[in-house]
């Protein structure tokens, strides 16, 4: 599933394409996703300015004059920009047609991934308005962090993965960032410090801020809004890596289910 890097990617790579440009077409080829595509989403969207593409969490938000278009990319969905000419193939589901003559396509192969309309403020949609602070923000802190978890008895690892804690947080960078930290993912939320939750939230940003700058980490169908993948996963250093030895010092990573989710750690550099 494309995590926040992912996101951030493929909106940093549309933004300079799309914004200030006016919607001419809307073309819907398949409706059925997670949530059916609604059916006066032309009619919506046509004619309209976009002003802004922003991000929330794993959200896009095509901000457009009184409405906005928030689209979720699921576990395969990918957004690309196409000559007006390319032609839709088998799970391109979903095109917006530019005035400035690029297409805006989404392809889904999975069909879990979300394309919603809403007039007013998005944040107030009911799959937005309780999700956590963003990571690289004020409100993002190791006393937030510490206040929040008082009372959470399960691992870490799954807090950090928990949308209504911090925004957009998935499961690589969750694994990648308490290897940074030295910490083990197993620890209950609630015996972790506040010292160690300040050594948490710089981490998961040197992660994070790391994997936009790779492009994201390309596992299965992630590519950008160019159709060019990223390398993240290059730089892995214990994600995916059970029984390989740890770059740091040798012992074999372990890997195991935590929450439903694959997760692997060193057990001597993340003893604590």
């Amino acid at each position: 599933m494309p995590e926040l890097p992912e996101v951030e990617t493929t909106r940093r790579g549309l933004a300079p394409l799309v914004c200030g440009t006016t919607i001419a077409a809307v073309v819907v080829r398949n409706r059925a996703l997670r949530k059916p595509i609604p059916r006066d989403l032309a009619r919506n969207l046509t004619g309209r300015r976009i002003d802004a593409l922003e991000r929330r969490g794993k959200y896009l938000l095509f901000r457009a004059g009184d409405g906005t278009l928030i689209v979720h990319l699921g576990m395969s969905g990918r957004l690309r920009v196409v000559p007006a000419n390319t032609a839709p193939e088998t799970h391109d589901h979903l095109d917006l047609a530019l005035a400035n003559g690029c297409i805006v396509r989404l392809r889904d192969p999975r069909r879990f991934g979300l394309v919603l309309w809403q007039t007013g403020d998005p944040l107030k949609h009911k799959l937005l308005r309780d999700i956590g602070p963003e990571p690289f923000s004020d409100a993002f802190s190791a006393e937030w962090l510490y206040r929040e978890t008082r009372a959470r008895s399960g691992a870490l690892k799954n807090a950090l993965m928990d949308s209504h804690l911090i925004a957009g947080v998935g499961n690589i960078y969750a694994n990648e960032a308490l290897f940074r930290a030295g910490i083990n993912p197993k620890q209950p939320a609630r015996r972790i410090g506040l010292a160690r939750y300040a050594v948490i939230v710089d981490k998961l940003r040197e992660t994070l801020a790391e994997a936009i700058a790779a492009g994201g980490s390309s596992l299965r169908d992630y590519v950008n809004s160019e159709g060019k993948a990223g390398y993240f996963q290059d730089r892995f250093l214990v994600y995916g890596r059970a029984d390989q030895p740890c770059f740091t010092c040798g012992t074999p990573i372990r890997g195991l289910v935590l929450g439903q989710r694959s997760t692997f750690y060193c057990p001597l550099c993340q003893r604590r």
